[in-house]
């Protein structure tokens, strides 16, 4: 667990410019953590709940659509131009929104938010093979995968500080200022202003022709949606206990568990990075089994850190697959895809384990993530024996 001499991760970390750009990038993915709550909030003082929903997923909606967009247009130029047209876009769409509380427009104004937000994460993923060496390409995913757990626990944080000391209009103006300032800190790293997308022929769909992407994508939507349902389950669970301010607690003894587990699994590449995110899918779904048993708030609490452990080695091992499977010329676009596959299979499943509980009116908590995860595993096996995603080297396009 500890980070000794001769862990990957502090070599990652020692390599020139990666704190920096780590850094920065984390700063510049806060929002993803605090927007939507903030845009939930505000919404919530003259609008229905209906309408804030609304708001929110029109955010998402912007950040599923224009995540891939502008990755392309990186992969097809370079990212800081990307950088300063996107952030620019988000930060008005933000502005335009608090200031404008009409719900149609504010409506337009966060998908417009949403839309420009810097693909930061796909950003920093094609760089780490120009920041660290080949051997230690494992331990900097498995670094970015675990840290991202951060901006899930910080996120909420600064949204409900910002607004306690302002209000909630503020509240989405202060989170537009730290996505600029993480725009400037990453764009103007040596490494972000050096890097170019590969030269390659174009296509109208971009990495999406690749069927290897595509199967690697419908296993990534599995897993986003096990995630999902966990966190809706979760919540449900604490209302049934009459505790549901637990809520926030038991996802945070997830995450927990996600840290641990993603330093854990830095130290030990897999020798097939295939075969090794079967087996940790499947550790993973093993993991939110005993959720089943119901148990004590805080049992519950140690179920849900031991359920996030395999979590970070599984998202590792997507993207070092994406970035084999990827076709030449498509890097930061398919990573973009990545993150939206699991974002939107995220929202599914928590709008299914939402229905469940609805319909039934029963806490399942564990019920629907496992049988989603072990789909998942099923999917990515079939990928093996078809011998559509090999273990080695970067195959040909199809």
């Amino acid at each position: 667990m500890s980070i000794g001499p001769r862990s990957p991760v502090r070599a990652v970390l020692r390599a020139p410019q990666v704190p920096w750009v780590l850094l920065a990038n984390l700063v510049g993915r806060i929002p993803l953590g605090s927007a939507p709550l903030a845009l939930l909030l505000f919404a919530r003082e003259t609008m229905t709940i209906s309408t804030a929903g609304l708001l929110v997923g029109a955010y998402s909606a912007g950040l599923a659509v224009g995540q891939p967009m502008l990755a392309r247009m990186a992969d097809r130029w370079r990212q800081p131009p990307v950088i300063w047209t996107a952030v620019t876009l988000s930060t008005a769409g933000f502005a335009l929104t608090a200031i404008r509380p009409d719900p149609v427009y504010a409506v337009l104004a966060a998908a417009a938010a949403g839309l420009g937000a810097p693909p930061f994460e796909a950003f920093l993923r094609v760089l780490w093979k120009d920041l660290v060496a080949d051997r230690l390409l494992h331990a900097a995913y498995t670094l970015d995968v675990t840290a991202q757990e951060l901006i899930f626990i910080i996120g909420p944080i600064i949204t409900v500080a910002a607004i306690a000391m302002l209000d909630t209009a503020w509240a989405l103006v202060a989170i537009a200022a730290i996505q600029v300032a993480g725009a400037v800190a990453f764009a103007t790293a040596p490494v972000v202003r050096g890097w170019s997308g590969t030269p390659a022929a174009r296509h109208w769909a971009g990495p999406l022709r690749a069927a290897r992407l595509r199967i690697l994508l419908a296993a990534t939507l599995l897993v986003g949606a096990a995630v999902g349902a966990t966190t809706v389950a979760t919540a449900g669970y604490a209302e049934a206990e009459g505790v549901p301010s637990w809520a926030g607690w038991l996802l945070a003894a997830q995450a927990t568990g996600a840290l641990v587990g993603g330093i854990a699994s830095a130290r030990r590449p897999p020798a097939d990075p295939q075969r090794g995110l079967e087996i940790m899918v499947l550790v993973l779904a093993a993991g939110h089994l005993p959720l089943l048993l119901l148990p004590p708030p805080l049992a519950m609490a140690g179920c849900l850190a031991i359920s996030g452990l395999a979590l970070p080695p599984a998202l590792t091992g997507v993207f070092l697959l994406a970035d084999r499977v990827a076709p030449p010329g498509t890097a930061a676009e398919s990573f973009a895809w990545v993150a939206t596959a699991f974002a939107l299979g995220s929202a599914a499943g928590s709008a299914l384990d939402g229905a469940v509980q609805d319909g039934t009116g029963v806490v399942l908590a564990g019920f629907l993530p496992a049988p989603l995860l072990v789909l998942g595993a099923a999917v990515l096996l079939r990928a093996r024996r078809h011998q559509l995603a090999p273990a080695g080297g970067r195959p040909a396009n199809g």
